[in-house]
């Protein structure tokens, strides 16, 4: 019965510290239903998620390359439209 008090306190300070954390708690309660099982679709969801916001789709790249396509033939044609005037691009 003594081990319990004496965790009581250290429990509760250590519950304390965590709540002022904000970010840590989140983290920590994440990681605790990752590790027990409880909250398996969730994290998953969350991971997902975050995949998500990392990669990139096809069709963003494919709009990217055109754009940058575009970009570089309006470069090619100024460059030209400088050079027919006698300057340099």
């Amino acid at each position: 019965m003594s081990v319990y008090r004496r965790l009581a306190p250290l429990a509760a300070v250590l519950a304390g510290s965590l709540l002022l954390q904000g970010c840590l708690v989140g983290a920590v309660v994440g990681t605790g239903a990752a590790v027990v099982g409880t909250g398996v679709k969730l994290t998953g969801a969350a991971v997902g998620a975050g995949f998500d916001a990392v990669t990139t789709s096809d069709e963003e790249t494919k709009l990217k390359r055109e754009r940058e396509q575009r970009d570089y033939e309006r470069q090619q044609r100024r460059c030209e439209e400088r050079q027919r005037r006698g300057r340099g691009c």
